[in-house]
């Protein structure tokens, strides 16, 4: 799940996509968070080295922390450091921000899911989504739709090159 696409000079570049969270679940806004990294996770998160999948994000204490996900070390990282990878990481927002999340998330019954993590001006910014779980015929229709696009994708392709 770990994919470094672009390098690019500015940062940008995308680190890791949670495919699955678009997948399972309605996404209704989105937000950048920076988030609370030691030495050793940005020398993984550089090397592409992370795992979203089974990560969500919580409020505890009017702060926003992610759990679950996977920040795996370097063979090269000191032995000195004890490098725990899925330890709770701190999610860095305004306060008006977390504000909205806590109300959303309490009073509406919403999830908070990371959907990717990317290189913001040489910082790692994640993207939060407020998320609503889709039933099984959601996840349907999305495929359908999916698979529609990509075989009209495909039939303009063809009749673009035989006219």
């Amino acid at each position: 799940m770990a994919k470094k696409k672009g390098n690019d000079a500015k940062g940008g570049a995308t680190i890791a996509l949670n495919k699955r969270a678009r997948h399972e679940y309605h996404i209704d806004e989105r937000y950048e968070a920076g988030i609370a990294l030691e030495g050793w996770e940005v020398k993984s998160l550089r090397a592409g080295r992370i795992n979203l999948t089974e990560a969500y994000a919580l409020v505890r204490g009017g702060e926003l922390f992610l759990f679950g996900a996977s920040i795996p070390p370097l063979l090269s990282a000191s032995t000195h450091v004890v490098a725990d990878e899925r330890r709770t990481r701190k999610l860095l927002l305004h306060r008006a921000e977390i504000d909205k999340l806590i109300g959303a998330v309490e009073r509406k019954g919403l999830t908070l899911v990371p959907l990717a993590m990317y290189w913001k001006s040489s910082r790692a910014k994640l993207e939060i989504g407020i998320a609503r779980g889709k039933q099984a015929h959601d996840k349907r229709a999305s495929e359908k739709e999916r698979e529609w696009n990509i075989e009209k994708q495909r039939t303009l392709r063809a009749h673009n090159r035989a006219g």
